[in-house]
């Protein structure tokens, strides 16, 4: 410590006697310094003790600092050892968390990390202070390097959609990061590592640039160097990277999969020798729970339908499958890595039929032998396994069972007398057995569980109609289908009641020989009626869920029924709703059902993510099942007014005449309607050619009336120039000169004038169109010359009046028969009735 005040004395100077500098005293000297001096050697002197201040003054250095420090960097970059001590600085003042000596230390967390967030604001204000830290990581020397990938991870920290993004833009910014890797020095790779993963947190385009740039070769060069799963906290750093490529990047998914990097997955699975409980340590417990995820990442069932299935096709052939499978099937291993694995096959198999042949025959190496289906759901129905094991092996289960009809039809196969297998345990019976346990979590599961086996496949559902129970010796057997309800209504606890009514609802949806068999039970209307018209019960919140379960089952026994119960057929279940449990509150109790929080939670996703025992209430698949049926059971439940037409026919009776007038009318109605929307459509495109002419007859307009005033001109301007001429006897040699010269002139404006003729003579077919119109003249200014001893020819234009506007007319070529006196124009109207057009 005192050589460290010595340092400072030499720094700062000797400070006068009884007086003793402030923190922020020292640290504007050392800032004053660093600006101020011209030896390189003071200013790396003050920026050292700088970065010593930084610590305990830290807001002091932030604020008076910040601007020296970038000036460093931007100036004195050539020296390795200032930009180190600037860089490290600049890492304290942003550090997201607070220092054990530092002065404001007695700030609220909240408040410190605003101090680190604050100045990073400040810091990133020029993102080229950013580019200049980017361009340090290409120096080699360790103590620039380092404190370069340290500061760019407290900015990530603190900003890091406004990092990204300069770091995106940053020309080989990306690159410059992903070259850390390659690091010699484990410190700065490893650092790097942590770096790049809160660089690809959230941003598509940084995971396809890293991806891009060889990262899934680097990362499992670094997995191999560190032992694969018994590596240390590096594996799982660079597993935590390799999830944010794959995370909802289709993009990356592919390139992973046309890399063939599934297939070097497979051998990061080394498990402990049998009997080696020292071999699960945490750690690696930690790298394969991180190892399971990455290849759920590339199955789950968000992902694009086309790329989960070439995964799991990938996984099977590569020989991944089998190694979960062995995972699944092996002794010691932890209930956390055993849940997670049963998840993971749960959705390497799940909708793939090969992947799910390939599961039903995974045997368990137990004595005797049994399929490795049967072992989970041992586990599941047994109360003392963990709670969540119990919920992976449901969702296995699940997938199994997803667009399996196989394996929906061997379930129930198990069940039927003819086919069960007495000697060794099978799944229908397990399930049975969960069915009545006196746990209502077995209930639940067992009830969940079988009705995977009935998803859109009508034909199990009636063949499970066939199964029969006896429930005592010496008693009848029963149908599962009426255990099933006496179940329901003997039960106490509100999780069995709504695992029943999941699979009962399951079962008699879209199969009348189910709802049929239902309805003959004397008990179940009844109990479903009382059911719903109970009031709610104040112990038991969720007592509304079960009244409005019993709503949806109802409403199914109406929407699917065929009425061969007469007792109960549609319309008289109708009116049992309308009169005896009122419409209104029919339709309420049911929808209680989808505006419940779990229910919503349950609809998101396939598997099953419950806190505790108390929130497993809904299954995805019922309520797939649910929004599916709302609507229909809405609709069969709700009267028809008399006279309403549905599919053609009256709900009152009607004659076979009176149904043929109707299909006539119907068939009227609808030829009216199509002719209308012919007339709609021509009228429409009449309209536009209105439009269209209106504009070229107002064109056509401006144009004549230009070259009638050019025209007029030079006529006036040939009359001019004749009318000057006098007789031969009052002029000389020279005047008869200038009248030569003078009717050239009025020849060449004649031909000018015969060139304007012809201009408007091609205006003439416009008028053609106009006369289709059938418009009526108004009026005309008639301009005649005389050409002719008998006839003159209209040279004018002609005017007529159409709605809104005025609109003239070539006249060119038309004939008058009146003749006039002299050779000068005319504009006579009452010549109008003798103009003959052409």
């Amino acid at each position: 410590m005192e050589y460290f005040k010595s340092g400072l004395k030499s720094v700062l100077g000797t400070p006068q006697e009884g007086s003793q500098p402030t923190g922020a005293e020292t640290v504007e000297r050392l800032v004053d310094r660093v600006h101020s001096s011209t030896l390189l050697d003071d200013r790396r002197d003050a920026c050292r003790a700088l970065k010593a201040l930084s610590r305990k003054f830290r807001i002091e250095v932030g604020a008076q600092g910040m601007d020296a420090l970038c000036q460093v960097l931007e100036m004195d970059r050539r020296d390795c050892e200032i930009v180190g001590y600037a860089l490290d600085t600049l890492c304290n003042i942003t550090a997201p968390e607070s220092f054990e000596d530092e002065e404001h230390a007695s700030l609220s967390p909240a408040s410190v990390g605003s101090v680190g967030e604050q100045f990073t604001e400040i810091f990133i204000k020029q993102p080229d202070n950013v580019g200049l830290v980017l361009g340090f990581l290409e120096e080699y020397d360790f103590h620039v390097r380092w404190p370069a990938v340290k500061l760019l991870t407290s900015l990530l920290a603190n900003k890091p959609k406004d990092i990204q993004e300069i770091i995106l833009v940053s020309p080989m910014g990306v690159s410059k990061l992903m070259d850390l890797l390659g690091d010699s020095r484990e410190v700065i790779r490893n650092d790097a590592l942590l770096l790049l993963i809160q660089l690809t947190k959230g941003n598509a385009n940084i995971q396809k640039i890293v991806a891009f740039e060889n990262a899934f070769d680097r990362l499992f060069d670094v997995i191999s160097e560190e032992g694969y799963s018994d590596g240390g906290i590096v594996v799982e750093d660079c597993l935590l990277l390799m999830l944010n490529l794959l995370r909802n990047n289709t993009s990356n998914q592919n390139f992973f999969k046309e890399g063939s990097y599934i297939q070097r997955l497979a051998p990061m699975f080394n498990l402990p020798a049998e009997g080696d409980d020292t071999g699960w340590s945490a750690q690696k417990v930690g790298n394969i729970h991180c190892m399971l995820k990455v290849v759920r990442t590339l199955v789950t069932p968000g992902n694009p339908a086309q790329v989960t299935l070439s995964s799991q096709k990938t996984m099977k052939a590569c020989g991944l499958l089998e190694t979960l499978c062995n995972i699944l099937m092996a002794s010691g291993v932890p209930a956390d890595i055993l849940t997670e694995t049963i998840n993971t096959v749960a959705e390497v198999i799940r909708g793939n039929q090969g992947n799910q042949e390939y599961f039903a025959n995974v045997m368990a190496p137990s004595n005797p032998p049994r399929p490795a289906i049967v072992v989970l759901l041992m586990s599941m129905v047994n109360e003392k396994q963990p709670f969540v094991l119990r919920c992976s092996v449901l969702y296995c289960f699940q997938c199994f069972l997803f667009k399996n009809e196989i394996g929906q039809s061997q379930l129930v196969q198990t069940l039927l007398p003819s086919s069960a297998d007495v000697a060794n345990l099978t799944a229908g019976q397990l399930l049975c057995g969960g069915l009545f346990s006196g746990d209502p979590l077995s209930n639940w599961f067992s009830a969940v569980a079988l009705s995977y086996g009935l998803v859109e496949n009508p034909a199990q559902k009636e063949q499970l109609l066939r199964v029969l129970l006896a429930t005592h010796i010496g008693s009848l057997p029963v149908s599962l289908l009426h255990q099933c309800t006496m179940l329901l209504q003997q039960g106490n606890s509100v999780q069995s009641k709504l695992g029943l009514l999941m699979l009962l609802s399951m079962w008699l949806s879209h199969c009348p020989l189910a709802v049929k068999q239902f309805l003959s039970i004397p008990t179940s209307i009844p109990y479903l009626t009382t059911q719903v018209s109970a009031g709610s019960n104040e112990h038991d919140e969720n007592e509304e869920l079960v009244q409005g379960m019993c709503a949806f089952l109802m409403g199914i026994c109406v929407t699917f029924n065929d009425d061969t119960v007469t007792t109960f057929s549609k319309e008289k279940l109708r009116q049992l709703i309308e009169k005896r449990l009122g419409l209104e509150t029919f339709l309420d109790k049911m929808g209680e059902v989808s505006r419940h929080e779990l229910y919503s939670k349950a609809a998101k996703h396939p598997q099953l993510r419950p806190k505790q025992p108390s929130e497993l209430l809904f299954d995805h698949e019922f309520c797939r099942l649910f929004k599916a049926l709302e609507g229909m059971i809405i609709k069969a439940v709700t009267p028809k007014p008399q006279g309403d037409l549905v599919n053609g026919s009256s709900e009152l009776s009607m004659s076979a005449s009176e149904n043929s007038l109707l299909l006539q009318y119907k068939d009227l109605i609808r030829e009216q309607d199509h002719n209308l929307q012919e007339l709609t459509q021509t009228i429409n495109r009449l309209t536009m050619d209105k439009s269209t002419l209106e504009a070229q007859v107002e064109d056509m307009t401006s144009t004549i009336s230009q070259l009638r005033d050019e025209n007029m001109l030079l006529r006036a301007q040939a009359n001019t120039s004749l009318g000057q001429v006098t007789d031969g006897s009052s002029v000389g040699h020279e005047t008869f000169h200038m009248l030569e010269e003078a009717q050239a002139e009025a020849h060449r404006w004649k031909r000018e004038s015969e060139h304007k003729d012809m201009l408007i003579h091609k205006l003439v077919p416009y008028w053609a169109k106009i006369k289709q119109k059938n418009l009526c003249f108004s009026w005309m200014v008639l301009d005649l010359h005389q050409v002719g001893s008998q006839t003159a020819t209209v040279t004018g234009v002609g005017v007529m009046k159409i709605p809104h506007q005025l609109v003239k007319f070539p006249l060119r070529g038309c004939k008058c028969t009146n003749r006039t006196q002299n050779h000068s124009p005319c504009f006579l109207k009452k010549w109008i009735q003798t103009v003959t057009l052409n």
